[in-house]
């Protein structure tokens, strides 16, 4: 019987008074990039932070698998599977590499196999393997963003949450950062990505949608949504 990665209904949250999300639907076939487009301020993080549990949601639901992951404390959450690299990477400035990637694996299911998913790991950025006792505050931003990808990883996620992976990177760390997420996909792994290069995202992704003022107000394919005359008005300027 056929289970979405993560599949999300009427989800609707915010902060205090202000609501953020208004009835938000979204799905991620097992083993697909989906990608969340939307302008500052449309909720793409808060969506992120309500499925993650950090933030508590009013209304609808969350399933990673046909398993019910709403209401779950945020490391319960992890523990279930779903694990976000949160926008701007938040690594521990002074620790090693080696020990930030450590701490994704802080559940008993990820630390009882972090010995062979740090060579995964390494593996797809060889680099971290090379500089893994060197502090996270001497690399790069594309190598920082490496180890929060990583990071993330070690945690052993069914669904993949990147929030702004590109953010404030050159373009050729850009063009490998994409090239590293294909090869996450291969692994089978859902992916849900948000991110500011619309038409680099949107020619990867099996699947987008695109949120504006808390709702869904497009969805479709990638080439369906890079075809979409309102979308390449808003966010691709053609």
């Amino acid at each position: 019987m056929y289970k979405p990665a993560l599949k999300i209904a009427g989800l609707t949250s915010g902060y205090g008074d202000i609501r953020v999300l208004r009835g938000v639907d979204l799905e991620l076939k097992p083993g697909t990039i989906v990608a969340l487009i939307g302008a500052n301020g449309a909720g793409k993080t808060t969506l992120l932070r309500t499925i993650s549990g950090l933030v508590k949601a009013d209304s609808g639901f969350s399933e990673l698998y046909g398993e019910s992951i709403h209401g779950l404390a945020p490391h319960r959450v992890v523990q279930a599977g779903f694990v976000q690299s949160p926008e701007g990477k938040q690594l521990f400035a002074d620790m090693t590499i080696l020990e930030n990637l450590m701490v994704g694996a802080h559940s008993k299911r990820a630390y009882e196999r972090r010995n062979e998913t740090l060579e995964e790991v390494y593996e797809l950025f060889p680099i971290l393997a090379e500089r893994r006792y060197q502090r996270a505050s001497t690399l790069s931003g594309g190598q920082q963003q490496m180890v929060a990808v990583g990071r993330a990883l070690m945690a052993l996620p069914k669904v993949l949450a990147l929030d702004e992976p590109s953010l404030g990177l050159a373009p050729i760390m850009v063009d490998r950062l994409f090239e590293s997420i294909a090869k996450i996909r291969e692994r089978n792994l859902s992916i849900l990505i948000i991110e500011q290069n619309v038409f680099q995202v949107l020619e990867m992704a099996d699947y987008g949608y695109v949120l504006e003022n808390g709702q869904i107000s497009l969805s479709g394919t990638g080439a369906e949504l890079l075809g979409n005359s309102h979308l390449r008005a808003t966010y691709l300027g053609l």
